[in-house]
């Protein structure tokens, strides 16, 4: 099994399925943000802080990474950045490609893997924008050290990820009344599902997930070379276990 191919026809399908993190920003997004009123997502819900951005995005180069479907990418383009959208799934990007041509905004799409920038030059970038995303990859850290290579010294990079406890109960048991405890960490749809279970998520579009330690996901940014200044959590909405923990987390880091 090809997993890059099978992840990339799971989010192809899912743009055809209308999941919400595939249904680009109308125009009326694309207008506050140019007059300086937009906020984006690392994860669910809360807005990431004005805060962690540089005080002005005019002419800012920004890879947003594993990051299509025309909403986080755009809003900043249109905030004034010159912006790359690298991701896997070619449909994604179209909703990025749309809203550019729609809008005349400053914005590249690539096709590829989020843990190999190779065709980006050391410094390209002033800022990584990479929202939840690495739950679909089976290693997280070639994704920090690609990001690190990628930003110019002083570079930040605002990145979400689910937290690991999410996955100790498998994800198909977040809307029973009753939690139990399934899974060790760090978890692994290769392993934890059988031969079955995995081809029934293939033929329904299902991309397969990966459950980080933290481990990887903080201590990776940190080994790669960058300092963490930032970090906030976030929980699902609808979901059991967030009644009682968040399930996000968002970090802010610089290259030094």
């Amino acid at each position: 099994m090809n997993l890059l191919e099978q992840q990339r026809r799971a989010w192809d399908r899912q743009v055809g399925l209308g999941n919400e993190w595939t249904r680009p920003v109308g125009p009326e997004v694309i207008e506050a943000a140019r007059r300086g009123e937009w906020s984006v997502l690392l994860t669910e819900q809360k807005p990431v802080p004005r805060g962690w951005f540089p005080e002005a995005l005019a002419g800012l180069r920004i890879l947003c990474l594993a990051s299509g479907g025309g909403q986080q990418g755009p809003t900043l383009a249109a905030a004034g950045a010159r912006v790359a959208v690298l991701d896997n799934s070619p449909a994604q990007l179209a909703q990025d490609a749309a809203v550019a041509e729609r809008e005349g905004l400053d914005l590249q799409t690539f096709e590829g893997d989020m843990a190999d920038l190779s065709r980006f030059p050391d410094e390209s970038f002033d800022l990584v924008f990479h929202p939840v995303s690495n739950l679909f990859a089976p290693a997280v850290r070639p994704v920090w050290r690609e990001a690190f290579r990628v930003l110019r010294r002083g570079g930040l990079l605002l990145a979400g990820f689910m937290s690991p406890a999410f996955y100790i109960f498998g994800s198909q048991e977040e809307g029973l009344e009753r939690l139990e405890v399934r899974f060790s960490l760090p978890y692994s749809d290769l392993e934890s599902l059988g031969a079955e279970e995995r081809a029934r998520l293939d033929a329904e579009g299902v991309p397969l997930e990966f459950g980080h330690t933290l481990e990887d996901q903080i201590g990776g940014q940190l080994d790669a070379g960058f300092y963490i200044t930032g970090l906030y959590e976030d929980r699902h909405r609808g979901l059991r276990l967030a009644e009682f923990m968040p399930t996000y987390v968002a970090t802010r880091a610089v290259k030094p």
